[in-house]
């Protein structure tokens, strides 16, 4: 296994600095981390090959709408590299598509990366592959700058109507472990509490996969944020007792109506939040944007396996790793892993290209004059 000298994110684990994805140059390989291993063990996994990306994907060793679709990318020209014909091609496109069917950034990545080398000779695809994959990386971290700072101004003015500390409610995990930079929502808060803005985070734990207690929870800590972990449900009741003073979430895919697809529960925080008058941000890049759906009702609603449902995963006492079941024997689950908010529930829609109030204005950033 080799790993290469990540660019800088304002993160570190035993003292070196973290990424959920790294290349080292010249290398027809990519490393990542396990995250089903977190919070308890720091595991990094080499793939070298198309068909582990996919694998990857579908098992969550890497998740995160942008981070999917960079792993999706690098697979296709692992792909290439083993088989650039035509046919290959497309299976290799097809097998990788089929690994996670709700976040649009992996499609997005994908066809990006085919039309690229479709026009291309046989024999120039892989090296054009593995380019094109490279520069879907660099952008998502630029993205990712870009995106925080426009959070963090935000987040001043919040503060500045006398919130201290600020008070932010988050869901699953939007994170550097979500992308190759800095995170979505909670990129401005990376920011903020290095310019020294006093913050506090309330943590959904995100059942059933935990991504808020496992993921969420431990970026922070490796950031020196103050946090607490609450269960899902609290999250109205702190919203009511005046305890949190915006909601900052991700988004897996956009419609072009403003609707937004994330994380199962996203939609009971929103519900919570717009009837306590607490803001909903939906921190999001443009590639998570999905302009051919009209309504969040046509976004394709991935159901999981129950297991994740019936079991849950942990640390025992004496350290050892411990999965129990946590129902009676026989009992059926079901385990949608999003939900749809309407674009009526969401205050503000951060993006790397500015701050929209609405679908309106954020088809102007995105689809306007810009383009």
């Amino acid at each position: 296994m080799s790993s290469g000298s990540p660019p800088s994110v304002p993160a570190r684990v035993a003292g070196e600095r973290y990424r959920a994805l790294t290349r080292e140059p010249g290398h027809r390989s990519i490393v990542v981390i396990d995250q089903r291993r977190l919070p308890h063990t720091h595991v990094l996994l080499t793939i070298d090959d198309a068909e582990v990306a996919a694998e990857a994907i579908r098992s969550m060793v890497v998740r995160g709408a942008p981070l999917i679709g960079a792993v999706g990318a690098y697979g296709l020209a692992l792909a290439l590299d083993r088989d650039a014909s035509d046919g290959a091609l497309s299976a290799a496109h097809a097998m990788l598509d089929a690994t996670r069917p709700t976040a649009v950034n992996l499609r997005w990545a994908l066809d990006r990366v085919r039309a690229l080398v479709a026009a291309l000779p046989v024999g120039a695809r892989a090296d054009a592959a593995w380019q094109e994959a490279d520069a879907i990386y660099a952008e998502d971290v630029a993205i990712n700058a870009a995106l925080g700072g426009h959070g963090l101004e935000l987040l001043r003015e919040l503060a500045a109507a006398g919130h201290d500390p600020l008070n932010v409610m988050t869901h699953c995990n939007a994170g550097a472990l979500a992308t190759c930079g800095f995170g979505t929502a909670t990129a401005p808060l990376f920011l903020a509490h290095a310019l020294g803005i006093p913050l506090h985070v309330w943590v959904s734990e995100t059942r059933p996969r935990m991504q808020g207690a496992n993921l969420t929870a431990w970026e922070l800590r490796q950031h020196g944020i103050p946090h607490t972990l609450v269960v899902d449900s609290a999250s109205g009741l702190l919203m009511r007792r005046g305890d949190v003073d915006v909601v900052i979430v991700g988004a897996d895919r956009v419609a072009a109506n403003g609707d937004v697809c994330n994380k199962i529960g996203t939609y009971d925080k929103a519900l919570a939040a717009r009837d306590n008058d607490v803001p909903l941000w939906v921190a999001l890049p443009s590639p998570t944007i999905d302009w051919t759906l009209d309504t969040g009702d046509r976004i394709p609603i991935e159901a999981r396996a129950a297991d994740e449902v019936l079991r849950i995963a942990g640390r025992a006492d004496d350290g050892s790793a411990a999965r129990v079941a946590i129902a009676t024997e026989g009992t059926a689950a079901m385990n949608f892993a999003f939900d749809v908010t309407p674009a009526r529930l969401v205050s503000r829609y951060i993006t790397e290209r500015g701050v929209a109030n609405d679908a309106r204005s954020l088809h102007d950033l995105h689809r306007g004059g810009a383009q």
